[in-house]
């Protein structure tokens, strides 16, 4: 092969073939490639080898067609033919031809395919795809499978969760490096290469010749297309043009390697052939067009910064080459240069850091291979090359796909994961330059986790590629060119820098992948031990830690607020996580077993060696810099991790690892630093900083950060503690806080460093930070379960937590692949041990609540930790609540009333190598600390607080937990002389200390203190404390005079100690009492003078707990000892009775315990207890103290003043809560009633709720309701049957919307405006069931004069509101329901309304004349119209309202448009919404009766004067007026007939009788009297029942009505005829059957019909059923209109009561038993006569149209009540379906799909691909489905969201987990179950158009979802 590759190179003789014209070789492709394949099957292939290749040479030329692409003039001047693409095209149709050997291309694909052993998935994915990963089955916590063979697998009940890809990923299925075997699918668990037969020969012949030449041709036009970009900017666009062009390749190659196995691994071989590639491109020869490509390519390595190694001496080092950093270059060359620039200091910053960064350099160099890593690249195969491009072109996804799709080839997968390493650095000098670092980094991330997760790879990469030196030099490389001078300590001479995290590659997480892929491989053992053993690469690691130590350094700000406040520190934060923590817990999880004791040891050696230069570097001597913290000491927290490990795993000996005393102090300086910083920063003395600070004060503690923060730093200082002087260290603790100058003894003090208002919160964080550090067990023994539990109970102590927010809050391991899962099982099993699930409560109108975790009550009661909850508080105010909380379990398990103190909690036992720790509670200072601060106390000193209290009782707690035992009370009652020499206590052990008493202190006070008058005593036994010092140094006394000691600082003291240490040598200890570093810190300002004062203590801390005891409990001798009565509590020292409660109970707690540990002890309390105890002495109050105090006394009565105000405008405003805002409870006090009508009060009075004055509505001042009109099609989604429709969740499901009310409704109208007249068929039904307006008010009203200002204001207002106030929109102002109108009250009084209501004896004939003529008259409105008043004026607006309300076509019905019928069908149509939807809300029937909430807040009443008001105006005309038809008998009843030409109208047994009932009240004059309402109603009902027997008529089979008509006949002459059924039963069979109407059917049709035999019963049921729905409506209206309350019944009486309540009943009717509805009639006229007239019309019109008439007479009353769709149980059955579906407008897949949970329709959120008339999709379906409401569930978030009108929300969700907890957006990817409660909600506020009042947060979405 070789030998012809070059005979073609040269130019060998062109096969015959090939010279034929163009057109002939298009036809002959397949011939010819027939032809070369036999030429190349023979055994002699030479010259079908040569033939090929000179075929290929012309037709994959890359001369032609990219620089055509490229320049158009080229390709002018070339002659290029037919366009860029055309050339292109033809040659991959050559190249399909060939490799199909001459058959088609498909077969061919087809064949190799069958040939596929691959048993790996390998789908490659990019960003944004669907994946799946069960924690169950992984091995690698990388490991991700695709949908299929995740549902193809068996994971039921694994740990498993969904989740949208990243970066991109590829699926794991069938590798059993990644996952186990038992989670592979069904498709890839055979191992099926024995059953593949072999691959023949002469199938992948021609690929093997052809496919070297096609990827030479790609890569040559890869070299083509890039041109250098100029000025560093790559211009890429015209990278993206060369990609563009080169697509059709790319996916060429990307469809071989989808043909699977047989062809991926021919495609490996050409890849990785050194020889082609060598033949190929080496760019000599003849041939111009190769040269200067590979000249091309030799540029483009050369601007990269790389060399290409033969070259090495042009280009190497003497020149630096463009694109590298010219650090990397004189740091190789001129590694001895000097570090002379450091010292001027006023160069530029970037000069500055170059110099740095070359001593860095010093040290790195001495490793030669770095400058081959980094700057040499030679490549052998295309495999190489391509990656080269692809790594130029910044990684286009294609390309990515492409190399991704090849991994299944082992051979491959190993050739691969070498080239990649080999780029390594050139990858990271591409990302850093890029300018679309994100996408470049998700795509170098996409491959690099493939390679690097599998473990076996990993380590043979290390061992032959050294890929651990790579990626750590290359991420030194990479920080290098951001490094700067640190400031922290020394700003002019430090020498150590830091990465400045302002910088890009900082802020932009730049580094990420890289350092991602390096916490990869150090996941594999065998990678990181290699790491962990070689010394050299720990070296260069802790160099590179140190870049991160002591970054981001705070200045505190004493004088101004800083202008701007930088957010470094999220960088700062996230680069010491990822880059150091995490790659700290990779290791650490590798230590665990004594084996790796050594591991531990070189780590530990390292980062002290690093920590020193540290310290050198920052010239760090032993005071830390005021005024600056950095939060950032990664050095620090390494090296306490590895001691943790090294004590708790591997046995280790702690002391081994230590340093020298020396080392420990100054190593403990900066984490005590940041202690005091955050107390610093709590007590608002950093404000001046801005937010940032508490940002990152916040962030430290953090639950993601702080076990690789906070619980390092705690940890290193209890370690520096338990081995140095407790004295020393906790003198240093008060100092570094400041308030050494508060622990004085005086009552006045000047502190130097502190202010007065700092002093308090100070101190409290010096004793919290004592506690914690003291009580705090996480590293010094406790077991990773007791962590976990006592993690867990701090959390849920503060708040109750849903499941995933305690997953989150509970420090994991950061490592994601350390192995502890979060979920795992011990966190499954410790919830359940120490919580309760509470499930998730509704409260309709309520908080969605989710399903949370809440504390046993044994947890509060043994568990709860204030300590812990201290610690892990990111805000302060979650330690309150969590002291809330026990408050509350302990006054309700009946454990303690008052306010309990935070209890003190049993620790864990220490482990042996940390015992040093306790020392601190037994050394001298601490317990002079407690004794002042208990004295200042009981002396009601300033400054002091509770909180200060608590702390220093549970220090002295946990010293009495904590004392040696060896010390016997003889002993110590002789003590030795040499003990006594110290005046403050004899020894260092709390026990005796406690019952030591101390007579006199002396202290320097300033010369105002009141002490300063008191007389001294002659002499005093006790050494003065100045500011808490004790002198050890007996010589100084006896030096002086007793009387005037010295004062010893304490301060001065510890220094000494310092010193004294580091230098060994007592004498110059002496004369260095303050070391020159600190004096340039000293306090500014004068010392104000102090004198020395004595004060008489005579107290004992055991005293002074006696005394605080009787302070507490405010009386007087208050303490008993309680041994004294029950000599029990010494032998059972755990009594439940001191576990909980406030301080008195600590301190008799305390003194138990005391008692306990000594009889001396117990001796002394006793005695203490019998001296009737004076009480404390008054202090002599001076007239300033006594002034400050009168304040005091007056501040609290003032206080006490305020709070009983707020207390009593809180109950008030309660009270008015409830009464308002109550939306649901029907026995809601709603201060106005509009529909009571009280006798004594002549008219309704109404209160404004704006002006708040009361009065009745006139015309000229109307008071109206505040409303809000929506327009509904609730109605019209009615359905007739009971089965709520389901969710389609398969293809086949579809859901069709003819059986729902508003369709029915709709063909009902459009069938009668075929046949009948216009104006007829707009009265004889109602529309409105598809946006309708409905109207609902919260009941309360205002003066429309003042609502008009208060809009007007709204106007003004220019706070962002949730609505629109030029739409009218407005929140009512008294209770903040949303409203958009005011609907008026109509004038009137109550008095008049009962006049009204008698019923008068009149007879029915009489009424209905009266009815007539009250009708008739037009003008006849009490109000007169013509006279323009206020009142008609706002009618007239409301209306106009109402109708804008809905959309044009939901009111336009009629054929002329604008036609006044259509406004008179709309008006009474309004009327009909309401009623029918209040029906709705009372569940479809009225069988609950009363005065529902819709009865009291109903403004139907109102609704009825402004609706009648205007269809008056349209008076009908008397000849048409159905009442007529109704009422009378018509002499001509064949004129109809006559007049054929014009539509007859609609013939009233079509009519709708509930419209006609609203039609004839509205027509009336208002107020309506009660016995014309009645009249009306009966009428009607004669109507109606006829209508019921029609329709039973038409309903029964042909044998049946004959029966009836015969039946009934008979009875047709008794005296009751007309009540009874049967008889009008078969009087309306008998005139029917004069017209067609039954004659149409076959005698099979009316088997379909009616399979049942009628029996009466069922008869009478169906009659009954037909007239309820109408009884319902005007039993509403009656109640609405009269005020009558509804009578509750059983259902099946429901007709019986509603027809007595409507006065269709005879009174005297009630007694009867079996009820028959006939008895209701009460006909007007002779009930045969008016029946056969309204048959008449009905034979006359089927006559022509039989079958449609039948139709109209059927009509379905039996609405159920609408639903939402029915959901299925498992959310993942609706993602499934949808998430992938094609959108039906667009036919894409739309980005965020969404389907309505009304009617099943699927559309695009946000989609401009279905965008009409600037209306997105969702917004238009919401108007055309619910009329302007949209409930819709989108799909890839799970969660539903509302539009209403011009306005959205995010509802929630109806899907939770399992721990009942709605996953918004999928994150967490766990299974969702249906919750049905939500759902009901959701529907509940849906049918009652509730979502405005109970949603509260709207937005705009301006038609854009």
């Amino acid at each position: 092969m070789a030998a012809a590759a070059a005979a073609a190179a040269v130019g060998g003789p062109q096969p015959p073939q090939a010279e034929m014209t163009a057109p002939g070789l298009a036809l002959d492709k397949a011939a010819t490639a027939a032809h070369l394949k036999a030429a190349l099957s023979r055994p002699d292939n030479r010259a079908g080898a040569e033939e090929l290749q000179a075929l290929l040479e012309r037709v994959l030329s890359a001369e032609r067609p990219l620089a055509a692409a490229a320049d158009g003039e080229e390709a002018a001047a070339a002659g290029g033919g037919g366009g860029p693409g055309a050339a292109e095209e033809e040659a991959l149709e050559w190249c399909k031809c060939l490799l199909a050997g001459g058959g088609g291309y498909d077969e061919f694909c087809a064949a190799v395919r069958a040939y596929d052993p691959a048993a790996l998935c390998g789908l490659v994915w990019t960003a944004n795809f669907v994946a799946y990963r069960c924690r169950t089955c992984g091995i690698s916590p990388c490991m991700s499978l695709c949908a299929e063979c995740f549902h193809q697998g068996d994971h039921t009940g694994h740990d498993f969760n969904m989740f949208r890809s990243q970066a991109g990923g590829a699926c794991d299925c069938g590798d059993s490096n990644v996952m186990r075997e038992s989670g592979f699918c069904k498709r890839h668990q055979i191992k099926s290469s024995s059953n593949i037969p072999c691959v023949p020969k002469d199938l992948l012949m021609m690929s093997e010749f052809v496919l070297p030449r096609f990827i030479f041709c790609l890569i040559q036009y890869l070299r083509e297309g890039y041109n250098e970009p100029a000025a560093d900017v790559p211009s890429e666009k015209d990278l993206n043009k060369v990609l563009q062009l080169l697509e059709p390749q790319i996916s060429f190659l990307e469809d071989l390697t989808k043909m699977g196995g047989a062809m991926r691994s021919v495609l490996t071989q050409v890849l990785t052939n050194q020889q082609s590639y060598k033949d190929l491109t080496s760019g000599l020869g003849e041939n111009a067009y190769a040269r200067k490509s590979h000249e091309k390519y030799l540029i483009a390595l050369k601007s990269s910064g790389l060399t290409y190694p033969e070259d090495k001496l042009v280009y190497g080092i003497q020149e630096p080459s463009a694109g590298t950093s010219t650090l990397a270059v004189q740091g190789f060359a001129g590694a001895t240069g000097t570090l002379g620039q450091l010292d001027s200091s006023d160069e530029e910053d970037q000069d500055g850091s170059q110099g740095l960064g070359k001593r860095k350099r010093v040290k790195l160099s001495s490793n030669t291979k770095d400058q081959s890593i980094m700057d040499v690249l030679k490549h052998k195969s295309f495999l190489e090359e391509l990656l080269f491009w692809t790594i130029k072109y910044e990684f286009p996804q294609k390309m990515v796909t492409f190399l991704l799709n090849m991994l299944p080839d082992q051979e491959y997968k190993v050739a691969f994961t070498k080239t990649f390493v080999q780029h390594y650095a050139f990858i990271m000098k591409t990302l850093k330059k890029s300018h679309e670092s994100d996408t470049m980094s998700n795509r170098i991330v996409h491959i690099s986790v493939q390679l690097f997760s599998n473990e076996e790879l990993a380590r043979q990469v290390t061992e032959e590629c050294q890929l651990l030196d790579i990626m750590v030099t290359v991420l030194l490389y990479m920080m290098e060119s951001c490094l700067i001078k640190s400031e922290l300590q020394d700003e002019e001479n430090s020498l150590h820098v830091v990465v400045n995290c302002g910088e890009a590659l900082l802020k932009n997480n730049t580094y990420w992948p890289l350092v991602s892929d390096f916490i990869n491989i150090l996941s594999h053992q065998s990678v990181a031990k290699r790491f962990l053993e070689d010394h050299g690469l720990l070296v260069t690691w802790m160099n590179f830690v140190s870049f991160f130590q002591g970054m981001n350094l705070n200045k505190r700000e004493l004088n101004e607020h800083v202008e701007f406040e930088s957010q470094t520190y999220y960088a700062a934060f996230a680069a010491e996580l990822e880059a150091c923590a995490q790659p700290m817990w990779g290791l650490l999880s590798h230590c665990k077993v004594r084996e790796t004791q050594e591991y531990t040891r070189n780590v530990v050696r390292y980062c002290l060696e690093a920590l020193q230069d540290w310290f050198d570097a920052i010239n760090f001597v032993d005071e830390p810099a005021p005024n600056q913290v950095t939060f950032h000491l990664p050095l620090h927290r390494y090296y306490a991790m590895f001691l943790s490990k090294a004590v708790k795993c591997q046995e280790l000996d702690l002391d081994s690892v230590l340093p020298d005393q020396e080392m420990l102090m100054k190593l403990m300086i900066h984490p005590l630093q940041i202690q005091a910083s955050l107390a610093e920063i709590h007590s608002n003395m950093w404000v001046r900083n801005g937010l940032q600070i508490k940002g990152q004060a916040m962030t430290y503690v953090q639950s993601h950060f702080c076990n690789s923060m906070i619980d390092p730093d705690i940890y290193l200082l209890q370690v520096c503690a338990s081995r140095l002087d407790p004295d020393y260290f906790i003198s240093s603790v008060f100092e570094r806080f400041k308030v050494v100058d508060l622990l004085t003894m005086a009552s006045q003090h000047q502190n130097t460093v502190l202010d007065a208002e700092h002093e308090r919160s100070m101190l409290e964080g010096a004793l919290t930070f004592l506690v914690i550090l003291l009580s705090l067990r996480l590293h010094l023994g406790m077991s990773d379960d007791e962590i976990l539990r006592a993690e867990m109970v701090a959390q849920l102590c503060m708040n109750d937590r849903t499941h995933s927010s305690l997953l989150d809050l509970i420090p994991e391991n950061p490592n994601p692949k350390s192995g502890i899962i979060p979920g795992s099982y011990s966190f499954e099993s410790v919830l359940s041990a120490v919580a309760d699930f509470k499930a998730p409560v509704f409260e309709p109108g309520g908080s969605m609540q989710q399903g949370m975790y809440t504390p046993k009550a044994e947890v509060w009661d043994h568990e709860f930790d204030p300590v812990m909850v201290i610690l892990r508080t990111v805000y302060r105010r979650d330690v309150q609540s969590a002291m809330d909380r026990y408050t509350a379990f302990l006054k309700q398990s009946g454990k303690f009333p008052g306010n309990p103190w935070p209890p003190y909690k049993k620790r864990t036992p220490l482990h042996p190598s940390y015992k040093g720790l306790m020392r601190l509670l037994h050394c001298k200072t601490l317990h002079i600390v407690l004794f002042t601060l208990l004295y200042k106390i009981l002396m009601d000193h300033q400054n002091l607080s509770e909180h200060v209290l608590c702390m220093v009782l549970y220090l002295i707690e946990l010293g009495l937990e904590n004392s040696a035992e060896e010390e016997s009370d003889e002993e110590a009652s002789v003590g030795g002389p040499e003990r006594c020499h110290d005046s403050w206590f004899p020894g260092s052990n709390l026990v005796s200390n406690m019952r030591h008493f101390i007579n006199y202190v002396r202290v320097r006070v300033p010369e105002t203190a009141p002490e300063v008058k008191r007389d001294s005593p002659a002499s005093t036994s006790s050494d003065s404390l100045g500011s808490l010092q004790s002198s050890r140094r007996p010589k100084v006394l006896q030096r002086e005079n007793s009387g005037t000691a010295q004062v010893f600082s304490l301060v001065a003291e510890r220094r000494k100690k310092f010193q004294e240490i580091i230098n060994r040598n007592s004498n110059e200890a002496n004369q260095v009492v303050r070391p020159k570093t600190s004096n340039k810190w000293s306090a500014p300002g004068s010392a104000p003078q102090l004198t020395t004062a004595i004060l008489e203590i005579k107290e004992s801390i055991l005293s002074l707990l006696i005394k605080l005891h009787h302070k507490l409990s405010g009386k007087q001798n208050s303490y008993y000892p309680p041994w004294l009565d029950d000599i029990e509590i010494l032998v059972q020292p755990d009594i439940p009775k001191y576990s909980h409660g406030d301080g008195i109970t600590a301190v008799e707690r305390i003194l138990l315990k005391a008692a306990l540990q000594s009889r001396m002890n117990k001796r002394i309390i006793e005695e203490i207890c019998r001296k009737v105890t004076p009480p404390v002495p008054p202090k002599k109050i001076t007239a300033a103290e006594k002034k400050t105090l009168d304040k005091e006394e007056r501040r609290q009565k003032a206080r006490e003043r305020q709070q009983k105000l707020l207390a009593e405008f809180a109950s008030r405003q309660k009270s008015f809560m409830e009464t308002a805002m109550d939306v649901d409870s029907p026995e809601s006090d709603i201060p106005m009633e509009i529909t009571t009508a009280e006798p004594q009060v002549s008219e309704a009075v109404y209160d404004c709720v704006i002006c708040g004055q009361s009065g009745p509505s006139s015309e000229d001042r109307p008071t109206g309701l505040v409303v809000l009109l929506q327009a509904s099609s609730v109605l019209g989604q009615c359905r007739d049957n009971i089965e709520p429709k389901k969710l389609p969740i398969t293809e086949e499901e579809q859901i069709y919307p003819w059986d729902t009310c508003a369709a029915v409704h709709d063909v009902r109208l459009s069938l009668l405006q075929r046949y009948f007249k216009d104006s007829s068929c707009l009265l004889a039904v109602s529309i409105g069931w598809e946006g309708g307006v409905y109207v609902q008010t919260c009941g309360h009203t205002l003066h429309i004069d003042c609502h008009k200002s208060y809009m007007e204001s709204l106007r003004n207002d220019q706070v962002l509101q949730g609505f629109s106030v030029d739409k009218g929109e407005f929140t009512c102002p008294l209770c903040r329901q949303f409203a958009n109108s005011v609907l008026p009250c109509y004038p009137g009084s109550n008095v008049e309304n009962n006049l009204w209501q008698r019923p008068s004896n009149k007879s029915i004939q009489d009424l209905i004349k009266e009815v007539e003529e009250l009708q008739g008259r037009p003008g006849a409105f009490p109000v007169s119209i013509s006279s323009e008043t206020n009142l008609s004026k706002e009618m007239e607006s409301v209306m106009k309202d109402i109708k804008n309300t809905t959309q044009k076509k939901y009111r336009d019905y009629s054929k002329t448009p604008g036609s006044p019928d259509n406004d008179f069908l709309f008006m009474y149509s309004v009327a009909r919404t309401n009623l029918e939807l209040e029906l709705i809300h009372r569940g479809g029937n009225l069988c609950s009766g009363g005065a529902s909430t819709a009865g009291k807040r109903s403004c139907l009443n109102q609704l009825f004067h402004v609706l009648a008001l205007h269809m008056r105006l349209y008076s009908i005309d008397s000849e048409y007026n159905p009442w007529r038809k109704l009422t009378q008998l018509l002499e001509q009843m064949n004129s109809q007939l006559g007049n054929e030409e014009q539509q007859p109208e609609v013939p009233i047994l079509y009519h709708d009788v509930t419209s006609l009932l609203l039609i004839q009240i509205l027509m009336m004059p208002q107020p309506l009297r009660k016995d014309h309402f009645t009249c009306i109603v009966k009428v009607l009902f004669t109507l109606l029942y006829t209508q019921g027997l029609v329709a039973l008529s038409v309903k029964c089979s042909e044998e049946d009505r004959s029966a009836w008509k015969h039946t009934g006949a008979l009875k047709k002459n008794t005296c009751d005829a007309e009540k009874s059924y049967e008889v009008l039963l078969s009087f309306v069979i008998r005139e029917l059957s004069k017209g067609k109407l039954y004659h149409e059917e076959g005698t099979q049709e009316c088997a379909t019909i009616s399979p049942i035999a009628w029996s009466p019963e069922s008869m009478e049921k169906y009659l009954q059923d037909f007239c309820l729905p109408f009884l319902r409506i005007t039993s509403l209206l009656q109640h609405h209109l009269f005020g009558e309350d509804l009578p509750s019944c059983q259902e099946e009486e429901e007709f019986s009561v509603l027809s007595s309540c409507l006065g269709l009943l005879p009174t005297f009717y009630q007694t009867e038993h079996p009820f028959i509805s006939a008895s209701c009639l009460d006909w007007p006229v002779p009930a045969f006569d008016i029946i056969s007239q309204w048959c008449f019309e009905i034979n006359s019109f089927t006559e022509r149209h039989a079958e449609q008439g039948k139709a109209l007479l059927i009509q379905e009353s039996r609405w159920k009540l609408p639903h939402l769709l029915q959901l299925p149980e498992n959310y993942n059955t609706i993602f499934q379906y949808y998430h992938r579906k094609t959108c039906s407008v667009c036919t894409k897949v739309p980005k965020d799909p969404a389907v309505c949970l009304v009617c099943g329709t699927f559309v695009c959120l946000k989609g401009l691909c279905c965008k009409q008339q600037s209306y997105c999709e969702c917004v238009l379906h919401s108007q055309n489905c619910g009329a302007g409401t949209g409930i819709f569930l989108l799909i890839n978030a799970s969660v539903i969201i509302i539009i209403r009108g011009h306005r959205f929300c995010l509802w929630g969700s109806v899907y939770l987990d399992a721990h009942g907890e709605e996953d918004r957006d999928l994150r967490r990817g766990k299974p969702l179950y249906i919750c049905k409660e939500r759902y009901k909600v959701l529907e509940q506020q849906w049918i009652s158009h509730t979502f405005d009042h109970i949603n509260k947060r709207w937005g705009p979405h301006y038609n854009g979802l």
